[in-house]
């Protein structure tokens, strides 16, 4: 049997290193081209115009769109606490829990269905909700107008802007542009997918595939990573029986889903700083949530090294609003 010679072994070698080189590259552009199929980056906006913009802001502020004049928009979307206020249920006008946990107002224009039940498909469909519920601010058209109008700085900017008095469609439309206005671009998983080889550590990396191989990624898809479809919450039964999820979700034997199973799936972008989570605002652990989410939705109980994995990924998630990281509301407010 002849022996190989130093340049046929050398030969053989470069070989193998090719191959392994050629398959790295082939298992990257596959895993690339998956991502790009099931994700896209969020793009800033710059269509937007910027007097609506700045009307929208101070209506947004200020309490004078409810009926007590004791609470605003922001009261429950704080934009130094990521969009939301840390509460597991919103406040409303009359001083009573609402009983659903305020989403993040940060990025809601990429939603494709709009409030925790998703039965609005328009900002200005859930803005008017939102004005005229008796269990949120309670106004209505006629005062809303007559108190605006009523005020000489607003009176002037909307003639200003709309050519005419406050009214219904030109209050929604400044709200409406502000709120659109409310993008947090520049993540770094946005990074990770416009091509940045450094913009995700491999720690993430990890993270990502786990979130992807598990099948997060098929309720949490697109722009906003959701907000684009409703699901029932609990498709398995807790097999832990926690306190965090115990209700009496069917298990997954085909049980047929009513309305008051259903939710719109959640966007994750700033997930992160956006605490508590689920409708209900049940717990305040990002861990804790993906480690519910992966027993009530996927069966599966995670590991604690793969939920560390898709926690690390998920805090790649947080973007940047007016040239600033988001923080967390422990961050943003200080000691």
């Amino acid at each position: 049997m002849p022996i190989m010679t130093r340049p046929r072994r050398l030969r053989t070698a470069l070989i193998g290193v090719c191959a392994a080189l050629l398959f790295a590259a082939a298992s990257a552009s596959a895993t690339g081209l998956r991502e790009r199929r099931t994700f896209a980056p969020l793009e800033a906006v710059s269509s937007l115009d910027p007097d609506r913009i700045n009307l929208g802001r101070m209506l947004f502020s200020d309490p004078i769109l409810s009926r007590s004049q004791a609470m605003s928009c922001a009261s429950c979307h704080d934009l130094k606490r990521g969009g939301t206020v840390g509460l597991s249920s919103a406040i409303a006008d009359d001083g009573k829990e609402h009983g659903f946990n305020a989403p993040t107002v940060f990025n809601v224009a990429a939603n494709y269905l709009l409030g925790w039940r998703g039965k609005h498909k328009s900002l200005e469909a859930l803005n008017e909700k939102v004005l005229l519920d008796p269990r949120l601010m309670a106004a209505d058209w006629s005062l809303l107008a007559d108190r605006l109008e009523q005020s000489r700085p607003y009176a002037s900017w909307f003639r200003r802007i709309y050519g005419r008095k406050p009214d219904r469609a030109n209050v929604l439309d400044a709200l409406v542009t502000f709120q659109r206005s409310l993008v947090t671009s520049n993540a770094r998983f946005d990074r990770h997918l416009r091509g940045d080889p450094s913009a995700l550590t491999p720690g993430e990396l990890k993270g990502l595939n786990l979130f992807m191989s598990y099948g997060c990624a098929s309720c949490h898809q697109g722009v906003a990573l959701g907000g684009n479809m409703r699901q029932r919450f609990g498709i398995f039964a807790d097999p832990g029986g926690s306190a965090a999820g115990n209700e009496a979700a069917p298990e997954l034997a085909g049980a047929q889903a009513s309305e008051d199973d259903l939710f719109r799936v959640p966007s994750l972008r700033n997930v992160a700083v956006t605490a508590p989570y689920f409708h209900d605002g049940r717990v305040d652990s990002l861990a804790e949530a993906v480690s519910i989410m992966g027993r009530r939705q996927l069966g599966q109980t995670l590991s604690a090294s793969d939920i560390e994995a898709i926690v690390a990924f998920l805090n790649t998630l947080t973007g940047e609003y007016d040239g600033r990281k988001l923080e967390s509301p422990a961050a943003s407010i200080g000691p």
